[in-house]
């Protein structure tokens, strides 16, 4: 049973920060990505880095957030300049699959359980 361990969310003031860790338990992942989830909103991607360590980022978050990794299965999303629009449930999302693009939610076939990031 593969698992994607998350932590880090919480509550913050607007132009407060967060950090977000993940591990995923396999042996082998090439993208990893964050997504996140506002209620009766669809899943977006945020930040993914893929096997060359070359991030992605979504326009909204681009200059604030920063992902990256210290080994194949840890990533880290450092969250800075919350906006409330921000706020949302945080998934952490791993894929095996070497073309996985880090903002297409099918392309990821392991998930967290999700990290709520609340900025007020």
């Amino acid at each position: 049973h593969v698992q994607l361990v998350e932590s880090g969310g919480g509550s913050v003031q607007a132009g407060g920060s967060l950090r977000l860790s993940c591990t995923a338990d396999l042996h082998e992942t090439y993208c990893m990505a964050w997504f996140r989830q506002a209620p009766a909103k669809e899943r977006e991607g945020v930040a993914g880095i893929y096997p060359s360590g070359t991030p992605y980022y979504a326009a909204s978050v681009k200059g604030r957030f920063t992902i990256s990794q210290d080994n194949k299965n840890t990533v880290y999303l450092q969250m800075n300049s919350l906006k409330p629009e921000d706020t949302a449930m945080y998934y952490c999302a791993a894929s095996t699959i070497f073309s996985a693009r880090a903002y297409v939610p099918s392309d990821f076939r392991y998930w967290g359980q999700g990290t709520q990031v609340t900025v007020s």
